[in-house]
């Protein structure tokens, strides 16, 4: 009788141990969690502020926005020496210019130069010639002075 009443108190402490023991399917741990636990960058980072209007900062999304000059009022400022017509038609006129320019570089938005091509057309590829070139190979910008320094010197100073 010892020996029933220990195995029945062993087989109950086993039954009781495994009862809280976590279970295992075919070794994979089971979550019981309801969703996915992220930590706060993944968060953060996988918000979407633009979702409500995606194409808000694209270029040439300004055309879209609700963007005017503002009128000039009874108590606007006007600057000495120009009457509130002449004041407001230069700021009409540079408004139409800044829209203008903007028009412009739309044009060129999203406009790129094939890599390939200008590494090709530089003769990269095939010599080393660009390396004696003064500006290495790079193309120059135009700009809108003459930086030489030829143009304001005096007669005496110019080469010849």
């Amino acid at each position: 009788m010892k020996t029933n009443s220990a195995l029945i108190v062993l087989a109950s402490c086993a039954a009781s141990a495994s009862a809280f023991a976590p279970s295992s399917t075919n070794g994979a741990r089971v979550s019981t969690e309801l969703f996915e636990k992220k930590s706060l960058f993944k968060t953060i980072a996988e918000m979407d502020l633009f979702a409500p209007r995606a194409d808000q900062n694209d270029y040439g999304a300004r055309k879209k926005k609700n963007l005017k000059l503002g009128e000039l009022g009874a108590s606007s400022y006007v600057p000495a020496g120009l009457t509130k017509e002449e004041y407001d038609k230069i700021r009409k006129a540079d408004a139409k210019k800044k829209a203008d320019n903007y028009e412009k570089n739309i044009k060129k938005a999203g406009v790129f130069e094939d890599f390939t091509a200008w590494y090709t057309k530089r003769g990269t590829d095939t010599n080393q010639n660009w390396r004696k070139d003064t500006n290495l190979g790079h193309r120059m910008a135009k700009t809108k002075y003459d930086w030489s320094g030829d143009s304001d010197k005096p007669l005496w100073a110019k080469k010849k």
